[in-house]
């Protein structure tokens, strides 16, 4: 290990944002690997594992109130060995040491503080510590001193319950498969669970703190089409129009925060995150096909704008996230006081607080740096009412109240430029591009929007061409010119999906190509061959204390629900019914976890939906740059089309090869000279249709035929 600078420790030498964020840390901080636990084998000691992220608030809390002082570094260097971990690079280790926290009955949650023996067994650990005693809150020096005591005198019990722990640890991967797969009533429960869960008042479900709610949001979208129930939609469209109208989405920037800290979707936790907002931009485009709302096709276009505007990378690289912090305030470049925007706006503010709730009083309070009494609040911009009902009360036309209040968040916007910028982390993740370049290029061939389309090819060449290593091996990382860390489950079942949706946008042979070579390596990396599913490392990964392997979504899908989406999409364009019997292995795999827990494994739910419903095919034959074939294409592209599959065959370009790659396209021709729509399920398909008319009749009888 190289000796790192004058008072610097040895996160100096790393390049992730968040360790570096430590790098001066008086803390001897240690990047996770073999010589922090060399060392505390060697002095025995045991270990801090420290897990956080860059935009993360209360790890900025911890890092200034202990690790920054002195005093507390002289403890944790005195009697521990201390390691850092990015929790973004590192999933791996934060999944075992946070489901180990979780065990020992403490909330989860960042920064995740475990104490470690000196070979990784945690035995005791929490989330953020202050830096005294207090109430009913333990300190992190008098934990500390507690821990390191019960090391030198009472270690046989630490050891012995740790050993506990490691089984538990073991146990909770575990999965025995069933013999069949999940009954399809447990899509209805699901819906009517997630209906009983639902605030009828705010949208979303359950109450505070409330998250976006991804997965349920599509998931509800597909059964609405599958059943024709409403009540399902209603909830989709609900929560989506509070989500875009609250203070959770920047009004002025677009895109959406973390976060919301109470029920209303109103003051968020400010931070943003790459992943967020590639599967809500995902989810507004779907609820567009499926009402026709411009409000949320505008919603897609702030948030996908947004992203090209401040999170893309030269290299077309999408970055992780912005903190919630600047200037050491949480939220304070995304607020506003009622006296700025009077300076601001002049005779134009009243119109404008009135429509974003504006007033003196504020409706956001920083609890580090509470307003002083008699100085206005700060102010979260989200929309109180309709624009509708305020143009109604105005006496205004719509269009002119919107055009009005355009020009006047511009001017906002431009003066938040001067403003002092929250901290950027700028790796690039395979996991989160891969969903971010999927959200791109769906929403770029629904909106026929050019530019989304090249945004996800530029991410793509990027990411397939940038984080390998010298074998060609995927990578996890990548920052200022280094890619590191071999890839996760994830990694390549989401960048196995951005491909296929780039082939069903494109028609680019490459993106389907690409998707298989990422499926043959997933599958020899990281399945079970025996009983089915897909473990998070692969099999030449780092041994850590258990091989984790979990059906459970978090802030993004569950690596096996999105391994299996990917294998039933193969299936189909490739004709390969390898890929369906991987899919169906998984799905009898985890169909116990499913029934005990629908609400969270959406991801394999919404495999399931695709596998039970059997959705069938779309062949498109036509040049795809003449007009004649684009009109027929943007009819089908308007259409939400859950588990149908989308190929193309150009008789002007490479057509031997692409019907050789896709058994779909076998046979299929023009019609009279002309552009041609094949509807199909299971390869049988309906006599070809040459109008956008005949498109809307096929996919409506298709819709209708018994499943």
């Amino acid at each position: 290990m190289q000796t790192p600078p004058e008072g610097r420790n040895r996160l100096a030498f790393e390049t992730s944002p968040y360790l570096l964020q430590h790098a001066d840390n008086p803390v001897d901080w240690y990047p996770w690997g073999d010589e922090a636990f060399e060392r505390a084998t060697r002095e025995d000691k045991p270990i801090i594992v420290s897990i956080g992220y860059s935009s993360c608030h209360w790890c900025h809390v911890m890092e200034h109130e202990c690790f920054e002082d002195p005093e507390i570094a002289a403890i944790m260097n005195e009697h521990f060995v201390c390691v850092k971990v990015d929790r973004e690079e590192r999933p791996d280790v934060d999944e075992i040491y946070m489901t180990a926290v979780q065990m020992m009955g403490v909330g989860g949650g960042w920064p995740l503080n475990v104490f470690v023996t000196p070979d990784g067994v945690p035995f005791f650990g929490g989330t953020y510590f202050p830096p005294k005693t207090y109430a009913n809150r333990m300190g992190w020096p008098d934990l500390m001193q507690r821990i390191s005591a019960a090391w030198k005198e009472d270690r046989s019990r630490i050891l012995e319950q740790s050993s506990k722990l490691v089984e538990a640890l073991r146990s909770s991967s575990r999965y025995a498969a069933a013999d069949d797969l999940p009954e399809p009533d447990l899509l209805a429960r699901t819906a009517r669970n997630l209906g009983a869960n639902f605030d009828e008042k705010y949208g979303g479900f359950g109450g505070a703190p409330k998250f976006p709610p991804h997965l349920a949001l599509r998931f509800l979208l597909r059964h609405h089409v599958r059943t024709g129930d409403e009540r399902p939609l209603e909830i989709v469209e609900h929560t989506l129009r509070r989500m875009a109208a609250g203070g959770i989405y920047d009004q002025l920037g677009g895109g959406f925060h973390r976060y919301s800290t109470d029920e209303r979707w109103l003051v968020p936790h400010f931070e943003k995150m790459l992943y967020d907002n590639a599967q809500l931009a995902r989810a507004y485009v779907e609820a567009f096909q499926v009402t026709g709302d411009p409000e949320y096709e505008r919603v897609v276009r702030e948030t996908l704008d947004y992203v090209l505007r401040e999170m893309t990378e030269e290299s077309g690289g999408f970055r992780s996230a912005t903190d919630a912090d600047s200037e050491g305030r949480e939220g304070v470049f995304f607020v506003w006081t009622e006296p700025e925007i009077d300076e601001l706006l002049g005779d134009g503010a009243a119109l404008f607080k009135r429509a974003y709730g504006i007033d003196r009083a504020g409706n956001f309070t920083d609890v580090h740096h509470p307003t002083p009494p008699g100085e206005p609040g700060m102010n979260v911009l989200h929309l109180p009412t309709s624009l509708e009902d305020l143009a109604r009360a105005e006496g205004r036309a719509r269009d002119e109240l919107e055009d009005l209040l355009a020009e006047q968040r511009d001017r906002l916007l431009e003066r938040r430029k001067s403003r002092i910028r929250p901290g950027l982390d700028d790796k690039v993740l395979a996991s989160w591009n891969g969903l971010m370049i999927a959200a791109f290029a769906y929403a770029g061939r629904v909106l026929d929007e050019p530019r989304y389309l090249d945004a996800a090819v530029r991410a793509a060449d990027f990411v397939l061409r940038e984080l390998r290593d010298g074998e060609g091996r995927l990578l996890r990382t990548h920052r200022a010119g280094e890619s590191r860390i071999r890839a996760f489950l994830k990694d390549h079942a989401f960048l196995i999906d951005a491909c296929l949706d780039l082939y069903e946008a494109t028609f680019d042979l490459r993106w389907l190509n690409e998707a298989r070579s990422l499926a043959d390596d997933m599958n020899r990396l990281f399945s079970d061959e025996e009983e089915g599913g897909w473990y998070h490392t692969a099999i030449d990964a780092e041994e850590l204390l258990t091989r984790s392997m979990t059906p459970h979504d978090g802030a993004i899908p569950s690596g096996n629900g999105a391994a299996t989406q990917v294998m039933l999409r193969l299936a189909v364009l490739t004709g390969e019914e390898g890929y369906r019997e991987r899919a169906d292995a998984a799905l009898r795999r985890f169909a116990g976890a499913m029934e005990r827990a629908s609400r969270a494994t959406l991801g394999l739910l919404i495999a399931l939906d695709e596998r039970l419903h059997e959705d069938g095919e779309i062949a498109i034959v036509g040049p795809p740059g003449e007009e004649s074939t684009r009109t027929l294409l943007r009819k089908i592209h308007s259409e939400y089309l859950p588990g149908v599959a989308l190929a193309l065959l150009d008789p002007e370009g490479n057509g031997a090869e692409v019907e050789s790659r896709v058994p779909l396209l076998h046979g299929k021709t023009l019609v009279d000279g002309g552009p041609a729509v094949y509807v199909c399920r299971s390869y049988a398909c309906r006599a070809p249709v040459t109008s956008v008319a005949g498109v809307e009749r096929a996919l409506s009888e298709h819709r209708g035929r018994p499943r």
